[in-house]
């Protein structure tokens, strides 16, 4: 026969050999079907944690609406007609740079420029880029290679 104990919040139930003998008789609830990023009928689901806390944040009302130009859009490429909400979403998030966490250097800068004329149709000229050479090895790293091989 088992005892049970409650210390506070807590409950010790302290089991006998017979009490495992017999097989369990615990129903478990059917669990719910978890709900992700799109709701069955097609609604954005804000609740949804793979969200991570975007659509709540000082920038959450900018975010909702990009997100939802983007996942409502008919355009080709999808989200192509989103850019001005992306646009305002991408100036609040920067008043926020301690919140959403973004690096503002230069290079950035620049890719989301290219990023942002891919979007809005804009092709870059082919003579905007640069030859580059492959990376070459440091000495260091072929000394390293060279003493490993030894």
């Amino acid at each position: 026969m088992s005892l049970c104990k409650s210390y506070g919040k807590d409950k010790v139930i302290f089991a006998t050999k017979e009490d495992h003998e017999t097989p369990s008789t615990v129903q478990l609830p059917e669990s719910e079907p978890r709900q992700g990023l799109i709701l069955e009928n097609g609604d954005i689901n804000w609740n949804c944690p793979c969200l991570g806390g975007m659509a709540i944040g000082p920038c959450g009302v900018e975010f909702r609406e990009a997100f939802s130009c983007f996942h409502y859009s008919q355009a080709q490429p999808k989200g192509s007609d989103c850019y001005e909400a992306f646009s305002t979403m991408n100036e609040c998030m920067r008043e926020y740079p301690g919140v959403y966490k973004q690096n503002l250097n230069e290079e950035e800068d620049e890719d989301a420029s290219n990023v942002a004329g891919m979007i809005a149709g804009d092709e870059g000229d082919e003579d905007d880029k640069e030859d580059v050479d492959p990376p070459t090895k440091s000495v260091a790293a072929e000394k390293t290679v060279a003493t490993k091989a030894k």
